[in-house]
Protein backbone atom coordinates (compact mmCIF):
# COMPACT_ATOMS: atom_id res chain seq x y z
CA UNK A 1 0.00 0.00 0.00
CA UNK A 2 1.26 3.43 -0.89
CA UNK A 3 1.77 6.07 1.79
CA UNK A 4 2.21 9.58 0.39
CA UNK A 5 4.01 11.97 2.75
CA UNK A 6 3.57 15.74 2.33
CA UNK A 7 5.43 18.21 4.55
CA UNK A 8 3.85 21.66 4.54
CA UNK A 9 6.02 24.78 4.48
CA UNK A 10 4.11 26.44 7.33
CA UNK A 11 0.72 26.41 9.07
CA UNK A 12 -0.97 28.36 6.26
CA UNK A 13 0.33 25.92 3.66
CA UNK A 14 -0.75 22.97 5.84
CA UNK A 15 -4.29 24.33 6.10
CA UNK A 16 -4.55 25.10 2.39
CA UNK A 17 -3.39 21.60 1.49
CA UNK A 18 -5.92 20.07 3.89
CA UNK A 19 -8.71 22.16 2.38
CA UNK A 20 -7.63 21.13 -1.11
CA UNK A 21 -8.01 17.45 -0.15
CA UNK A 22 -11.53 18.08 1.14
CA UNK A 23 -12.54 20.12 -1.91
CA UNK A 24 -11.24 17.47 -4.32
CA UNK A 25 -12.97 14.61 -2.50
CA UNK A 26 -16.24 16.55 -2.33
CA UNK A 27 -16.11 17.40 -6.05
CA UNK A 28 -15.46 13.78 -7.01
CA UNK A 29 -18.18 12.43 -4.73
CA UNK A 30 -20.90 14.84 -5.78
CA UNK A 31 -20.10 14.26 -9.42
CA UNK A 32 -20.17 10.50 -8.98
CA UNK A 33 -23.03 9.92 -6.55
CA UNK A 34 -24.60 13.23 -5.56
CA UNK A 35 -23.56 12.76 -1.91
CA UNK A 36 -20.32 13.28 -0.01
CA UNK A 37 -19.59 10.87 2.86
CA UNK A 38 -16.83 12.23 5.10
CA UNK A 39 -15.47 10.76 8.34
CA UNK A 40 -14.18 13.30 10.86
CA UNK A 41 -11.22 13.05 13.20
CA UNK A 42 -11.27 14.30 16.77
CA UNK A 43 -8.57 16.01 18.76
CA UNK A 44 -7.06 19.44 18.39
CA UNK A 45 -5.12 19.04 15.13
CA UNK A 46 -8.08 19.23 12.70
CA UNK A 47 -9.70 22.21 14.44
CA UNK A 48 -8.12 24.74 12.09
CA UNK A 49 -9.52 22.82 9.13
CA UNK A 50 -13.00 22.65 10.64
CA UNK A 51 -13.02 26.37 11.43
CA UNK A 52 -11.91 27.16 7.89
CA UNK A 53 -14.68 25.00 6.42
CA UNK A 54 -17.19 26.91 8.53
CA UNK A 55 -16.24 30.04 6.58
CA UNK A 56 -16.77 28.47 3.16
CA UNK A 57 -19.77 27.94 0.91
CA UNK A 58 -20.52 24.33 0.06
CA UNK A 59 -23.54 22.34 -1.03
CA UNK A 60 -23.99 21.26 2.57
CA UNK A 61 -27.30 19.50 1.88
CA UNK A 62 -25.41 16.69 0.21
CA UNK A 63 -22.82 16.12 2.91
CA UNK A 64 -23.10 13.00 5.09
CA UNK A 65 -20.94 13.37 8.19
CA UNK A 66 -19.57 10.42 10.17
CA UNK A 67 -17.18 10.16 13.09
CA UNK A 68 -14.07 8.00 13.35
CA UNK A 69 -14.37 7.63 17.11
CA UNK A 70 -16.03 9.01 20.21
CA UNK A 71 -15.50 9.13 23.95
CA UNK A 72 -18.11 7.56 26.21
CA UNK A 73 -19.27 10.76 27.85
CA UNK A 74 -22.65 12.55 28.10
CA UNK A 75 -23.94 13.94 24.77
CA UNK A 76 -23.07 17.57 25.55
CA UNK A 77 -19.77 16.97 27.32
CA UNK A 78 -17.14 19.41 25.98
CA UNK A 79 -14.58 16.63 25.52
CA UNK A 80 -16.72 14.72 23.06
CA UNK A 81 -15.51 14.88 19.48
CA UNK A 82 -19.03 15.57 18.24
CA UNK A 83 -19.35 18.60 20.52
CA UNK A 84 -15.98 19.99 19.45
CA UNK A 85 -16.84 19.63 15.77
CA UNK A 86 -20.31 21.04 16.24
CA UNK A 87 -19.01 24.15 17.97
CA UNK A 88 -16.17 24.75 15.51
CA UNK A 89 -18.07 24.02 12.31
CA UNK A 90 -21.29 22.05 12.02
CA UNK A 91 -23.53 24.45 13.95
CA UNK A 92 -22.32 27.27 11.70
CA UNK A 93 -23.31 25.81 8.32
CA UNK A 94 -26.36 24.33 6.69
CA UNK A 95 -25.70 20.60 7.00
CA UNK A 96 -29.09 19.04 7.83
CA UNK A 97 -29.17 17.53 11.31
CA UNK A 98 -30.22 14.18 9.85
CA UNK A 99 -26.99 14.11 7.83
CA UNK A 100 -24.75 14.26 10.91
CA UNK A 101 -24.32 10.74 12.25
CA UNK A 102 -23.08 11.05 15.82
CA UNK A 103 -21.82 7.96 17.66
CA UNK A 104 -24.21 7.46 20.62
CA UNK A 105 -21.31 6.87 23.00
CA UNK A 106 -23.38 7.89 26.04
CA UNK A 107 -24.95 4.42 25.78
CA UNK A 108 -21.66 2.80 26.76
CA UNK A 109 -18.99 1.34 24.53
CA UNK A 110 -20.63 -1.97 23.60
CA UNK A 111 -24.14 -0.67 22.98
CA UNK A 112 -22.88 2.38 21.10
CA UNK A 113 -20.59 0.32 18.86
CA UNK A 114 -23.43 -2.04 18.03
CA UNK A 115 -25.77 0.86 17.27
CA UNK A 116 -23.26 2.63 15.03
CA UNK A 117 -22.50 -0.59 13.18
CA UNK A 118 -26.22 -0.87 12.48
CA UNK A 119 -26.35 2.75 11.32
CA UNK A 120 -23.50 2.09 8.89
CA UNK A 121 -25.18 -0.99 7.41
CA UNK A 122 -25.72 -0.37 3.73
CA UNK A 123 -23.36 2.61 3.60
CA UNK A 124 -20.74 2.07 0.93
CA UNK A 125 -17.16 3.25 0.83
CA UNK A 126 -16.51 6.60 2.46
CA UNK A 127 -15.39 9.37 0.14
CA UNK A 128 -12.92 10.90 2.58
CA UNK A 129 -11.67 9.72 5.96
CA UNK A 130 -9.83 12.25 8.11
CA UNK A 131 -7.58 10.78 10.79
CA UNK A 132 -5.12 12.00 13.37
CA UNK A 133 -1.94 10.43 14.68
CA UNK A 134 -1.21 10.06 18.37
CA UNK A 135 2.25 10.13 19.95
CA UNK A 136 1.96 6.37 20.49
CA UNK A 137 0.91 5.77 16.87
CA UNK A 138 -2.79 5.44 17.62
CA UNK A 139 -5.45 6.73 15.26
CA UNK A 140 -9.16 7.20 15.95
CA UNK A 141 -9.42 5.17 19.20
CA UNK A 142 -7.33 2.27 17.93
CA UNK A 143 -4.51 1.98 20.46
CA UNK A 144 -1.38 -0.19 20.64
CA UNK A 145 -2.10 -3.45 22.41
CA UNK A 146 -5.81 -3.40 21.55
CA UNK A 147 -7.88 -5.01 18.82
CA UNK A 148 -7.78 -2.74 15.76
CA UNK A 149 -10.50 -4.54 13.85
CA UNK A 150 -8.35 -5.64 10.93
CA UNK A 151 -10.01 -9.04 10.35
CA UNK A 152 -12.31 -9.53 7.41
CA UNK A 153 -15.23 -10.14 9.77
CA UNK A 154 -14.49 -7.18 12.06
CA UNK A 155 -17.50 -5.04 12.90
CA UNK A 156 -17.65 -1.53 11.49
CA UNK A 157 -17.51 -0.04 15.00
CA UNK A 158 -15.64 -1.43 17.99
CA UNK A 159 -16.06 -0.95 21.73
CA UNK A 160 -12.82 0.21 23.35
CA UNK A 161 -12.06 -0.43 27.01
CA UNK A 162 -9.06 0.51 29.15
CA UNK A 163 -7.85 3.12 26.68
CA UNK A 164 -4.46 4.54 27.73
CA UNK A 165 -5.88 8.06 27.47
CA UNK A 166 -8.96 9.19 29.40
CA UNK A 167 -11.74 8.42 29.24
CA UNK A 168 -11.07 4.67 29.25
CA UNK A 169 -14.28 3.75 27.40
CA UNK A 170 -14.61 4.75 23.77
CA UNK A 171 -16.05 3.69 20.44
CA UNK A 172 -13.96 3.55 17.27
CA UNK A 173 -14.51 2.62 13.67
CA UNK A 174 -12.47 -0.48 12.92
CA UNK A 175 -9.36 -0.40 10.77
CA UNK A 176 -11.22 -2.48 8.21
CA UNK A 177 -14.10 0.04 7.99
CA UNK A 178 -11.82 3.07 7.94
CA UNK A 179 -9.99 1.50 5.00
CA UNK A 180 -13.21 1.26 3.01
CA UNK A 181 -12.59 4.71 1.62
CA UNK A 182 -11.69 6.37 -1.64
CA UNK A 183 -9.38 8.80 0.14
CA UNK A 184 -7.75 8.73 3.58
CA UNK A 185 -5.95 11.80 4.91
CA UNK A 186 -3.91 11.82 8.13
CA UNK A 187 -3.62 15.30 9.66
CA UNK A 188 -0.43 15.55 11.70
CA UNK A 189 1.24 18.43 13.52
CA UNK A 190 3.78 18.95 16.27
CA UNK A 191 7.14 17.64 17.40
CA UNK A 192 5.40 15.21 19.73
CA UNK A 193 4.33 13.17 16.69
CA UNK A 194 7.84 12.86 15.27
CA UNK A 195 8.65 9.49 16.82
CA UNK A 196 5.34 7.99 15.68
CA UNK A 197 6.01 9.27 12.17
CA UNK A 198 9.51 7.78 12.27
CA UNK A 199 8.16 4.43 13.49
CA UNK A 200 5.57 4.40 10.72
CA UNK A 201 8.20 5.17 8.08
CA UNK A 202 10.43 2.40 9.46
CA UNK A 203 7.60 -0.05 8.85
CA UNK A 204 6.81 -0.70 12.49
CA UNK A 205 3.40 -2.07 13.36
CA UNK A 206 1.45 0.89 14.72
CA UNK A 207 -2.33 1.38 14.56
CA UNK A 208 -2.13 4.13 11.93
CA UNK A 209 -0.37 1.77 9.54
CA UNK A 210 -3.28 -0.69 9.81
CA UNK A 211 -5.49 1.64 7.75
CA UNK A 212 -4.85 0.30 4.26
CA UNK A 213 -7.36 1.47 1.64
CA UNK A 214 -6.84 0.32 -1.96
CA UNK A 215 -5.74 3.78 -3.07
CA UNK A 216 -3.22 4.25 -0.26
CA UNK A 217 -3.17 7.05 2.28
CA UNK A 218 -1.99 10.65 2.35
CA UNK A 219 -0.18 12.02 5.41
CA UNK A 220 -0.06 15.80 5.73
CA UNK A 221 2.54 16.99 8.24
CA UNK A 222 4.10 20.20 9.45
CA UNK A 223 7.89 20.50 9.67
CA UNK A 224 7.88 19.78 13.40
CA UNK A 225 6.24 16.38 12.93
CA UNK A 226 8.47 15.26 10.06
CA UNK A 227 11.33 12.88 10.68
CA UNK A 228 14.09 12.13 8.20
CA UNK A 229 14.96 8.83 9.91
Amino acid sequence: MQTRWTVAKDRSDWLQRALTHVHAAEHEALGRAGAFHIVLAGGGTPLALYRALAQEDHDWRHWQVWFGDERCLPPDHPERNSVMVRQAWLDRVGIPAANVHVIPAELGAEAAAERYTQTLAGVGDFDLVLLGLGEDGHTASLFPGHDWGEAADAADALPVFAAPKPPPERVSLSARRLARARRVLFLTQGAGKREAVAAWRRGERIPAAAIQPPGGVDVLLDREAWSES
